[in-house]
């Protein structure tokens, strides 16, 4: 029995069905009406390449696992940070700060940073001949106009849910350069899914949403996820003109080396999507049901960022509940903490004042680790205590400020941290990270001004070989020559003095950090609104600007004669 029949029925279920779907055809706008431009004369430059999110969630809410988990897909997307990509003020203030450094290029550089943050308007621009803006949407809330609401959904349903196998995993398709079907002659768009819709379902989905749905095998795929996800941008220099390029962003092509891809054929939605095993309905309106769903959880490492807009969402327009956003918080945490990296620390061994172990980090990641965005920082935190619990070592802790101590790059902006295949010292500390370089080779957090990185050293991934590593996904600086750094992670030599009285306690933590204290605090030179706000709630929220990803401590006597 079709849909259409079943609402036709008599039954409670279908009376309601029914009931339903005539207010929504109602009250919701069909994608296709939504139009600035007569779609006769311009059939492509109007809203009907996309639809808000509220039309989706209204079906794709109220939905249970079998052991009674709430794994509704709006709910789930609407406090991550895909859906809160265009309000995201380190983002914004980023941006200002790339405008200003490049005044020539400004609206390259919006367009640009437009297509993975504010994809749908920028996308509605290109179609029209113009390029993607991103400060006229600012503030995120001011008004609810058509493309102010698309603008404010971030990385929404309609975008991902379009895009086509066409390229994709190729140059071409990258930066959010991802191929969408032309609307066909009757208007009726594809939305891409996971499974076989019948045409009864098809056209209730139709009726609400001005789309039809489709099943694609590629929406499962990690190609898809690396259209935005790989980002080559290019560097400008003081007229404007193009210097060189950087693979600042290149998640998929350190998952292509590694063995998550290689051997175990993981893709980027088993981590990041996890399914949920059923029998499952992934619509809450006559859907069937279904082998499982995918949560639309998207959870990367950036609880920092999370609760930042939660606890500024009335300045930033966040509507996301609070709960939810602190839930996804947790979540991101706890994934942080399950699934991202182990530490290992063999028994130390003291002598002639010296005490000597070594940390063993794994990533269980198939990317390194951190991955993507150039501002992120894991590091080593150790701590020998004495017998009256007294610091006799530290290299690594961080302050409120979110500084690192010892971190050259921290309290010199033209200086950064080396890799270390031994410590010795208390101002030496082993911080995974990227560091980028100018076309000079100074050290620089303009995106648009680096060309090149001075140091690459963050965790590889099971199975990379950096010897075959491409240069884009290369290792750079002195990891590149300590044999303890390979793939799946690295060993660390201390051997540091130490005093006080026996037994000692060796504390190691792995920390993470989203964005990095020198990431942070070289806004605050950059004149504008969204730089001067941003560095006001990175300095409120900083004390809580890192999570401990793994742990571990070891207590030793000294050898007796």
């Amino acid at each position: 029995m079709s849909a259409m029949r079943r609402i036709t029925g008599s039954s409670p279920v279908a009376a309601a069905a029914m009931a339903w779907l005539i207010a929504m055809l109602a009250a919701v706008p069909r994608a296709a009406d939504q139009t600035t431009v007569a779609a006769s004369a311009h059939p492509h430059r109007d809203l009907s390449l996309f639809t808000h999110s509220d039309n989706c969630i209204a079906c794709h809410n109220s939905l249970t696992a079998p052991d009674g988990e709430d794994v509704s897909i709006g709910a789930t997307w609407r406090s991550t940070m895909m859906a809160h990509s265009s309000r995201d003020p380190y983002w914004q203030a980023s941006v200002r700060r790339e405008v200003i450094d490049h005044p020539t290029r400004a609206a390259d550089i919006q367009d640009e940073c437009a297509s993975c943050h504010m994809p749908m308007t920028r996308r509605i621009a290109n179609v029209a001949g113009a390029k993607g803006e991103v400060f006229p949407h600012l503030p995120i809330d001011r008004d609810q106009s058509d493309q102010q609401r698309l603008a404010g959904d971030g990385v929404s349903c309609t975008v991902c849910h379009q895009i086509a196998a066409d390229g994709l995993g190729t140059r071409q398709n990258f930066n959010a350069n991802f191929v969408m079907k032309p609307t066909p002659p009757g208007g009726m768009r594809v939305i891409y899914g996971n499974y076989e819709v019948d045409p009864g379902r098809r056209r209730i989905m139709h009726s609400v949403t001005g789309f039809q749905q489709e099943a694609a095998p590629h929406i499962k795929q990690s190609e898809l996820c690396a259209t935005c996800h790989t980002l080559i941008t290019q560097a400008f220099g003081p007229d404007g003109a193009v210097i060189g390029e950087l693979h600042e962003q290149m998640n998929f092509q350190e998952w292509q080396h590694s063995d998550y891809a290689l051997k175990e054929q993981r893709s980027c939605q088993s981590c990041h999507m996890p399914s949920v095993a059923g029998p499952i309905r992934i619509s809450s309106v006559l859907g069937d049901q279904r082998d499982s769903l995918a949560r639309h959880a998207f959870i990367g490492g950036n609880a920092h960022m999370l609760r930042l807009m939660n606890r500024f969402r009335n300045e930033l327009g966040v509507t996301a509940p609070p709960a939810e956003m602190e839930a996804t918080a947790r979540a991101t945490v706890r994934q942080l903490q399950q699934d991202t990296a182990t530490i290992r620390v063999s028994p130390p061994q003291v002598e002639a004042g010296r005490i000597a172990f070594d940390v063993q980090v794994t990533n269980l990641t198939g990317h390194k680790f951190p991955t993507g965005y150039p501002s992120r920082r894991t590091w080593l935190h150790v701590t020998v205590r004495d017998a009256r619990d007294g610091i006799v070592f530290e290299s690594g802790a961080i302050t409120n400020a979110g500084l690192i101590r010892g971190n050259d790059n921290d309290s010199d902006a033209a200086k950064y941290e080396p890799h270390y295949a031994a410590i010795a010292e208390a101002d030496q500390v082993q911080i995974y990270e990227s560091i980028l370089g100018d076309r000079a080779g100074g050290v620089t957090t303009g995106l648009l001004t680096a060309t090149q990185y001075l140091k690459d050293n963050r965790l590889l991934p099971r199975g990379f070989d950096k010897a075959t590593a491409a240069p884009e996904i290369g290792v750079f600086g002195a990891a590149r020559a300590d044999r303890d750094f390979a793939g799946g992670g690295d060993r660390v030599r201390y051997r540091v003095p130490v005093n006080g009285e026996s037994p000692y306690r060796v504390e190691v933590e792995l920390r993470y950090q989203s964005i990095g204290f020198r990431w942070a605090s070289n806004l605050e030179s950059t004149k504008g609104d969204e730089p001067s706000r941003f560095v006001s709630y990175y300095k409120a929220t900083s004390a809580g600007s890192s999570v401990v990803v793994a742990s571990a401590i070891i207590t030793v006597e000294p050898r007796t004669p």
